[in-house]
C-alpha cells in the first residue's frame, strides 16, 4: 500500500517500460544493415513502427517530428486529436502538453540572462529571489548552476494532486506558490542527484525577478517569438483549449480539461506543437538564422554537455537535458541529450544528438512505454552505435567483502516507498529486493558499476571516501539517486535476535525510528489511529493536507493534518457519527481496510476471495484481510493451520512490532504474479 500512495499510474506505468526492456532487447545490427537517415527512411520507418502490433493501444493520437541538418525531415501524426470528434492532428496547429519538456525552454531562458550578465551560474540563489526564506544547514549554499543539474539538495516537492484542478479561472503566481511551498534543503547542494520540479520551478522565478517580466511574456519575448514558435504557449488560453488534443488516461478514456498550478508552470506547463518543436530542434543544433540571437554557442554547449554523473556510463543532466534511456547493457551515451515529459493524459519525449545534428521529438495522448520503443528501434536503426552495448570486461571480479560496502537498503530521493535492500552474495554478485522487481542480480562489470540480470541496464554506487552513499538504478527510476540508510543502532529492548527485528531496524536505517540505541521501542505497546496514519503517510512520502479538518474531534490534534490528507485519499472514513477518535488504538483488520483501499484500482474486486480465513474478523474487513495475507503484508504473528487459512488475529490491536512488519513488508515485498489464494512466504 505504501508504494501504492505515491502513484498507482505511475507505479504501472514504470513496470511497463522495464518490460518493454526485458522482452524487447535493443537490436543488434551489423555495418552494412544501418540505414542513413533521409526523408525517405524516416517516412517508412515511422510507417513501419507505427503499423506494429507491439504500439497499438499504446497512443490515441501522437505526433512525431524528425529534423537533420536543418531540415524537416518529417512531422507525421496518427491516431486523432479527440475521439468524439473524429479531429485529426494537424502537426502545425493541434497543440500538445508536453510537461516537462518545458524544463528544456526554461533552462535556454536562464542561460540567456547569464550570457547577458544578470545571472551568474555560481551565485547562491538567495542573491536572485529575495523574500524566499528557506532552511539550509550545510556551508554549501544553492547555486544556480544547481538548480540547471538537480543537485540542489532539497527536500522533494513534487507537484501535489491539488495541483491539477479543473477550476479554469483560479489564478496562483509562480512566487506565491514559491513561498507556499519552498523545501528545505536536506542533502549537501552538489552531492547527490535527485531530479526537482521545484528546481526548475525556481529557475522560472529567477527569471521572472532577474529580468522584470512575467515569465510567460519573457518566453514569447526571447524564446518563442525569435525562434517563429508562435502557436507555443505557456497560458491555458481558450484558444489554446480549442487547439489541444485531448488527454486520454486510458484507450478512448477522455481526460477533463484541468489547469496546473501555478497557473504559468515553468517546469511542466508548456503547450506547443510538432511543427513548434522542429523550429526549435533545428535552432538548437545550430542551423537557423535565429540560433545566434537566441541561443548562443555558449549556451548550446551549456545544454548539451553533462555536469553531473555518478559514473561516465551513467550521467545525469545537462542545463536542461536528462541522460537518454538507458540501452541494454550500454547504459546511456553522454553524445545524446533527451527530456521526458508526462502529464495525466500525455507523454512526450525529446532527443538530440548534436554531433550527427539530428533531433525527434514525439508527443502523444496516453501514459505507455511508446517513447520507449521509439527511442530504442530509431537508434537501433540509424544510429546504433550510441546504443552498442559495452565491451565489458569478462575478468573483472569483485571479492566478497568488498561487496559487504554496498550492502544495506536504499530509500529513493524523490519516491520515499521505493526501497532496495541490497546484500552480497558468495558467488561475487549482489542481490537487490525491492517491490517491483522482487529479487534480481547484480555483476560487477567496473568499479562501483554493477549489471542487472533481469533488465540489463546499468546500476552504480557512490562513495565518500570509503563508505557508500548513493545508488542509481536504471529502470525503476532513473531520475535520482537512492541514498543508503544510516547504519542501525538498534534499542535497548530490541535485540538482534528479536523476531521482529529484521523489521525495525531496516526502518531505523531509513529515518523512520529514531537512530538511538538508549531508547526503547517498546514492541507491544498498541499503535494508536492517529499515530499509525501519521507514519504511514510519512513513509509513504505524502505530505500533510492544508485543508481544514473535517473529523470534530481530530481539531487541534498534532496528527490533524495527516489525518486530513488520509480522508482526502479515501483511506479513512471516521465512525458513523463522524469522528475519528485519534487516540483510540487502532485493530488489525482497521489496518487491512486503510490498505485495502489504497490498492482498490490495482487489485479487481474478488481477487483475494479463495484466501482462507481463520479466527474472527468483521465481514467489512474480510476482502481486506485476504489481501494483506495474500501479499504477506504482516509479520510472524501471522500463522497458518493445517487447513490452509491465516490466523491474522484481526481484532487485536496493533503492535509497533507489528506496524514496523506490515511498513517494511510493504516497501520490500514483491507484487505476487501467480495464485492470489496462496498466503506469500512468511517471513
Amino acid at each position: 500500500m505504501i508504494r501504492s500512495l505515491y502513484s498507482k499510474a505511475s507505479a504501472m506505468l514504470v513496470l511497463v517500460m522495464v518490460l518493454t526492456v526485458v522482452v524487447a532487447p535493443w537490436t543488434s545490427v551489423s555495418a552494412e544493415e544501418i540505414k542513413p537517415l533521409t526523408p525517405e527512411t524516416a517516412q517508412a520507418f515511422l510507417d513501419e513502427f507505427f503499423a506494429k502490433p507491439e504500439t497499438q493501444g499504446m497512443f490515441t493520437g501522437a505526433a512525431v517530428s524528425i529534423v537533420k541538418d536543418g531540415e524537416v525531415l518529417t512531422e507525421e501524426s496518427h491516431g486523432l486529436a479527440n475521439i468524439d470528434a473524429n479531429e485529426g492532428i494537424d502537426p502545425e496547429k493541434t497543440l500538445f502538453r508536453v510537461a516537462s519538456v518545458s524544463k528544456v525552454f526554461t533552462a535556454a531562458a536562464v542561460l540567456q540572462l547569464v550570457e547577458d550578465g544578470k545571472i551568474d551560474l555560481d551565485t547562491d540563489i538567495r542573491t536572485y529571489i529575495p523574500g524566499i526564506p528557506y532552511e539550509n544547514p550545510f556551508n554549501e549554499p544553492v547555486t544556480v548552476a544547481d538548480l540547471l543539474a538537480h543537485t540542489t539538495g532539497f527536500e522533494v516537492r513534487d507537484p501535489k494532486p491539488s495541483d491539477l484542478h479543473f477550476d479554469l479561472s483560479r489564478n496562483v503566481s509562480i512566487e506565491d506558490y514559491v513561498k507556499n511551498n519552498m523545501p528545505p534543503v536536506v542533502r549537501e547542494p552538489g552531492t547527490s542527484y535527485l531530479y526537482g520540479n521545484f528546481a526548475s520551478l525556481l529557475q522560472g522565478l529567477i527569471v521572472e525577478k532577474v529580468s522584470g517580466e512575467p515569465f510567460e511574456t519573457y518566453m514569447q519575448q526571447n524564446i518563442f517569438g525569435p525562434l517563429g514558435m508562435t502557436n507555443s504557449t505557456f497560458e491555458l488560453s481558450d484558444a489554446a483549449i480549442e487547439r489541444m488534443a485531448t488527454g486520454y488516461g486510458a484507450p478512448e478514456v477522455p481526460v477533463d480539461v484541468y489547469a496546473v498550478t501555478p497557473t504559468i508552470m515553468p517546469h511542466g506547463g508548456l503547450l506547443t506543437t510538432t511543427s513548434d518543436m522542429s523550429l526549435f530542434m533545428n535552432a538548437f543544433l545550430d542551423n537557423a538564422d535565429t540560433t545566434n540571437d537566441v541561443l548562443s554557442e555558449e549556451t548550446i554547449g551549456l545544454m548539451s554537455t553533462y555536469h553531473s554523473s555518478i559514473h561516465e556510463w551513467l550521467p545525469n543532466t545537462t542545463y536542461g537535458f536528462e541522460a537518454p534511456f538507458q540501452a541494454f547493457q550500454g547504459g546511456s551515451s553522454d553524445q545524446v541529450i533527451a527530456k521526458a515529459g508526462d502529464l495525466p493524459g500525455y507523454s512526450s519525449y525529446l532527443w538530440m544528438i548534436p554531433e550527427e545534428d539530428v533531433g525527434v521529438f514525439v508527443t502523444y495522448t496516453q501514459s505507455s512505454a511508446l517513447r520507449n520503443l521509439l527511442y530504442s528501434q530509431f537508434m537501433s536503426t540509424f544510429y546504433p552505435e550510441y546504443v552498442a552495448p559495452i565491451d565489458f570486461d569478462d575478468n573483472y571480479e569483485v571479492s566478497q567483502q568488498e561487496l559487504q560496502k554496498y550492502e544495506g537498503i536504499y530509500k529513493d530521493l524523490r519516491i520515499a516507498s521505493m526501497v532496495h535492500q541490497v546484500s552480497a552474495t558468495e558467488e561475487g554478485t549482489l542481490v537487490v529486493k525491492d517491490a517491483f522487481l522482487g529479487e534480481h542480480l547484480l555483476a560487477p562489470v567496473a568499479p562501483n558499476v554493477f549489471l542487472d540480470d533481469i533488465t540489463g541496464t546499468l546500476v552504480a554506487f557512490q562513495l565518500e571516501g570509503d563508505n557508500v552513499t548513493y545508488m542509481k538504478e536504471g529502470a525503476l527510476n532513473p531520475m535520482g539517486y537512492a541514498q543508503k540508510g544510516y547504519d542501525p543502532e538498534g534499542f535497548a529492548d530490541i535485540s538482534s535476535e528479536h523476531a521482529y527485528a529484521h523489521y525495525i531496524l531496516p526502518l531505523q536505517s531509513l529515518g523512520v525510528y529514531e537512530n538511538d540505541a538508549t531508547k526503547d521501542f517498546s514492541p507491544d505497546a498498541s499503535v494508536t489511529r492517529a499515530a499509525y496514519v501519521e507514519k504511514l503517510l510519512k513513509v509513504s512520502g505524502l505530505r500533510p493536507s492544508e485543508a481544514e479538518v473535517q473529523f470534530a474531534d481530530v481539531e487541534g490534534h498534532p496528527s490533524a493534518p495527516y489525518i486530513q490528507a488520509a480522508l482526502e485519499l479515501g483511506l479513512v472514513n471516521g465512525n458513523t457519527k463522524g469522528m475519528f477518535s485519534p487516540d483510540e488504538p487502532i485493530s488489525r483488520q482497521e489496518t487491512a481496510v486503510i490498505f485495502y483501499r489504497s490498492m482498490a484500482q490495482i487489485f479487481p474486486e474478488g481477487s483475494f476471495d479463495e484466501v482462507k480465513l481463520a479466527g474472527d474478523t468483521s465481514s467489512w474487513a474480510v476482502p481486506a484481510v485476504k489481501m494483506m495475507v495474500a501479499l504477506g503484508y504482516h509479520g510472524p504473528e501471522v500463522t497458518i493451520d493445517e487447513n490452509g487459512a491465516a490466523h491474522f488475529h484481526s481484532k487485536e490491536f496493533l503492535t509497533k512490532a507489528e506496524e514496523a512488519a506490515q511498513f517494511y513488508q510493504t516497501l520490500t515485498q514483491p507484487m505476487p504474479t501467480g495464485n492470489l489464494a496462496a498466503p506469500a512466504d512468511l517471513p
